[in-house]
């Protein structure tokens, strides 16, 4: 829970039964955007992963699109607007996947070097993208929190995503723009690069939220892989999903 608002509209998805982890953080006020953030990571948590890599990355897909469903028509009976970003981890051996929804970001620390592994769907992000706005000026933009995408506001959504090599040693971290709002690239790289143990690392990087006032809430997940995990998630590799 932040420091302004009454109750919290993020959720998460803590999977290693499933090789999968996910972040959501709803929009619509309320319980309007619990119940849509809700409702995506109860579509993930129940879904029954497939032991092949691409088949897993295109179930979490399709589960994000129920969901997406689920949200959209459940706003439209009480025609209201509600709906949720959401950024998901997939780890399967030597691979993963990151798909995501909206501002809610994935990171991968490798060899000290923090990675933006998602890429915002806010409007400003749209401007840089179409050489609108320069990347310096979309940092601290007053409308860089206005979604050009999220879950469950429109009948259909594009799901993004990214599949690539992991490695030994490899650091996730999934999160809301709760913190990304208030803590630079540059801290969380260094939180995650000189704090190993991922429970202290994350109390570090929520307290330093809070400490500069939190105004959104912030959910956080963090995510390492070494040689015995990767083993114990193993199966055959399969081919990069674009």
């Amino acid at each position: 829970m932040g420091r302004v608002r009454t109750n919290n509209e993020d959720a998460f998805c803590d999977g290693p039964d499933i090789r999968l982890w996910a972040v959501a953080d709803g929009m619509g006020g309320h319980e309007n955007g619990e119940w849509a953030s809700a409702a995506i990571v109860a579509a993930l948590g129940k879904l029954p992963v497939p032991a092949d890599f691409d088949a897993a990355c295109h179930a979490i897909a399709d589960a994000i699109h129920r969901a997406n469903e689920e949200v959209f028509s459940e706003a439209t009976a009480r025609d209201i607007q509600m709906g949720s970003t959401v950024v998901a981890l997939h780890v399967t051996g030597r691979r993963f996947c990151v798909l995501w929804v909206g501002d809610s970001r994935g990171y991968l620390l490798r060899h000290g070097q923090l990675i933006q592994i998602s890429k915002d769907h806010t409007q400003v992000q749209e401007m840089v993208d179409r050489g609108l706005m320069r990347p310096e000026d979309a940092e601290g933009h007053p409308m860089s929190h206005v979604l050009a995408r999220a879950v469950g506001v429109q009948a259909d959504v594009e799901v993004d995503a990214i599949a690539d090599e992991a490695e030994p040693g490899d650091v996730f971290l999934l999160c809301s723009d709760g913190l990304t709002g208030q803590v630079s690239d540059a801290e969380i790289a260094e939180i995650l690069s000189t704090t190993p143990n991922h429970e202290e690392a994350r109390e570090k990087l929520t307290q330093m939220t809070l400490d500069r006032g939190a105004p959104d809430n912030v959910t956080i997940a963090i995510v390492g892989l070494n040689e015995t995990t990767m083993l114990s998630l193993n199966t055959p590799i399969g081919s990069i999903l674009s």
